[in-house]
């Protein structure tokens, strides 16, 4: 059922509270993660390999967001070296090609099959952890020995048994989980900076 508000800025207040709640129980229920997905992150770049991201819809813009962190910067007053990492939705002729010839669904793990080598990090973005195209994904990815990582909502739908590593929002709203992923992402992506300098690596 959805919720009535008596005034726009009742809803305002509510959606922000609700996203303030789900952050707060994020970070109560996946320090550890949070601590261990950026060394496995930080490890794999420190050996010479890569991240890949992906995701559908605005999980695709996080994919594309975290990726930038790690291509460019994250953090305006530390310059360093450019870290390898791949958005698979930034392809727009392969991704139309693979679902004309093939299917929308097979997309992420033909790239993936492609693209990656042992030591390289999936790095896969669901708030339902349903989507066909993610699961084919990770599964690519096992298959390969590449250490996945997802960034989940609700209970982790299918996804969760393929991630080896994940952060699970305790929530099963959309919008509030991907405003926790994109929170999360960011803490992530300055850990992996900080172990990244105390190695001297960049």
């Amino acid at each position: 059922m959805q919720k009535k508000y008596n005034t726009p800025e009742s809803k305002i207040k509510t959606l922000f509270n609700e996203s303030i709640d789900v952050k707060k129980g994020t970070l109560e229920n996946c320090i550890d993660e949070i601590i261990q997905i950026s060394e496995s992150i930080a490890t794999s770049l420190y050996n010479g390999n890569k991240i890949l991201l992906c995701g559908n819809g605005g999980s695709a813009s996080d994919a594309q967001h975290l990726a930038a962190e790690l291509l460019v910067r994250l953090r305006s007053n530390i310059n360093r070296k450019s870290l390898p990492a791949i958005a698979l939705t930034m392809d727009t002729s392969s991704l139309t090609a693979s679902g004309n010839d093939y299917s929308f669904e097979e997309y992420y793990s033909r790239i993936i099959e492609a693209l990656s080598k042992p030591g390289d990090l999936l790095i896969a973005i669901t708030t339902s952890g349903k989507s066909i195209n993610i699961i084919n994904a990770l599964k690519m990815a096992k298959k390969l020995d590449i250490t996945t990582i997802g960034l989940l909502g609700g209970t982790g739908g299918d996804a969760y048994s393929l991630c080896d590593l994940k952060i699970l929002v305790p929530s099963n709203t959309t919008g509030r989980i991907q405003e926790a992923h994109i929170t999360t992402g960011h803490c992530i992506m300055e850990l992996v900076e900080d172990i990244l300098l105390s190695k001297g690596y960049i």
